[in-house]
């Protein structure tokens, strides 16, 4: 049975999709690489976000930690200028999933790269305020966050669940001992989620709450 989600943000509850891929392709103008479709972009997107950047040549300087900050100032620059044309919203049928969920007394969370001030915009958007117990902001590798999650909360790993849209959080969710859920509805594509060996792959919200509930 499960009790307990942790829940990435963006592709899963955020739809932001589009938005993102704009706004990081301006990051590929401005450090001159070339641009590639959505398309492209959502089957070559990979996280930890920068070993996607480094596979095309940028950040690749000998200081991680400043190399992660220099994306982390030019990614909010290009995104805060994208958003200004392309909005974002809560995927269909996510907010009536979590309510529901709430409602049968399961635990949720949050683990995001976004920062604080993106998923609390996001939250008082949505009308989302008070449905998670705990968020956790400006991740860049998910995978060292989620047994302090389950250590922190009291978690049984085998009464709890990662959803994510990338194999990189099917991975996470194995490596702390969780079970997985990857949607197809965020910024990777079913085949190659499959590949991940997530233990479900749910197309829509209706399917994750037939999982959960």
């Amino acid at each position: 049975m499960i009790k307990n989600i942790i829940f990435d943000w963006s592709g899963v509850v955020s739809d932001e999709v589009v938005l993102v891929h704009q706004a990081i392709m301006a990051m590929f103008r401005k450090l001159g690489a070339a641009e590639m479709s959505l398309e492209e972009f959502k089957k070559n997107w990979e996280q930890p976000y920068m070993l996607f950047y480094q596979r095309y040549g940028m950040f690749c300087g000998p200081d991680e930690a400043e190399n992660l900050k220099e994306e982390q100032a030019l990614y909010r620059e290009c995104y805060d200028a994208a958003a200004k044309k392309y909005s974002r919203k809560c995927f269909t049928g996510i907010k009536d999933l979590l309510f529901n969920l709430r409602s049968a007394g399961v635990r949720m969370i949050v683990l995001s790269s976004n920062n604080r001030e993106h998923l609390e915009s996001d939250m008082e958007e949505f009308g989302l305020g008070g449905i998670f117990e705990e968020v956790n902001d400006n991740v860049h590798n998910k995978a060292d966050n989620i047994k302090e999650i389950l250590e922190r909360n009291s978690f049984n790993p085998e009464e709890t669940i990662f959803v994510g849209d990338t194999t990189h959080e099917v991975e996470a969710g194995k490596s702390a001992g969780v079970k997985t859920c990857a949607v197809t509805w965020g910024f990777s594509p079913k085949e190659k989620l499959k590949k991940s060996g997530p233990d479900f792959v749910v197309s829509n919200p209706k399917e994750l709450e037939s999982i959960i509930l």
